[in-house]
């Protein structure tokens, strides 16, 4: 059974049309993405191919995963990765992936260790349902639960999402285990949207690379 997307409320009330920030409609940011993505798949298709093998290889089901999440303003789209779990779930209940999680696989755990997993979303920048950095995009049914939780959380919404973001540098990454820790996320996200530079960018970019060679948060 599949459940119908749904466009979610952004801040601004039935009617109103503020103007999108500057993060949603700079042309330079959306130049950046259409060439970093198209760049690193192109460098890294030899290694695609041999993780999309190596997934193949080790356990029954699809190479990749993909699932609905929620974009700029409010959109859905199909996000992209390599599978990771022996069971893939989709839809709108799903538990968040946890330290030690008896689903992930060897190679999965390596893969998400490394965020390696995530390579498949640069499919999703070069067609602009992502970008390169802007905050990370999560499951529907944790949209939902949180932004019940969270009075500004649908105010994260006025960007693209990104593949990696000023909460995720920040250390703010894996499993939500409280609320104080959801809170610093969202907050570290609407952040990066009202404050948003080029420069800011290119500086998350450059301290997100120490993190692709393990990060303790990434399990």
């Amino acid at each position: 059974m599949t459940r119908a997307a749904k466009i979610v409320e952004v801040p601004g009330g039935a009617g109103a049309s503020p103007a999108p920030p500057r993060v949603a409609r700079s042309r330079r940011k959306r130049a950046f993405d259409i060439v970093v993505s198209g760049l690193a798949l192109l460098a890294f298709l030899p290694l695609l191919v041999v993780i999309g093998t190596a997934i193949w290889m080790e356990s029954e089901g699809p190479i990749l995963f993909r699932q609905q999440r929620t974009g700029l303003n409010g959109r859905p789209f199909r996000i992209y990765k390599f599978r990771t779990m022996r069971v893939t779930e989709d839809g709108a209940d799903l538990r968040q992936a946890v330290r030690g999680d008896s689903r992930v696989t060897p190679l999965g755990s390596l893969l998400r260790k490394l965020s390696l997993d995530e390579l498949p979303q640069l499919l999703n920048v070069l067609k602009g349902e992502m970008s390169i950095v802007g905050p990370r995009p999560h499951a529907l049914a944790h949209d939902q639960q949180w932004s019940e939780r969270v009075p500004d959380y649908a105010a994260r919404f006025r960007a693209r999402p990104g593949l990696t973001g000023q909460a995720q540098v920040m250390g703010y990454r894996g499993e939500v285990a409280n609320d104080e820790g959801l809170l610093k996320r969202i907050e570290a996200d609407n952040a990066y949207i009202d404050g948003w530079t080029f420069s800011r960018d290119l500086a998350l970019v450059a301290r997100t690379v120490p993190l692709l060679f393990g990060d303790a948060q990434a399990f």
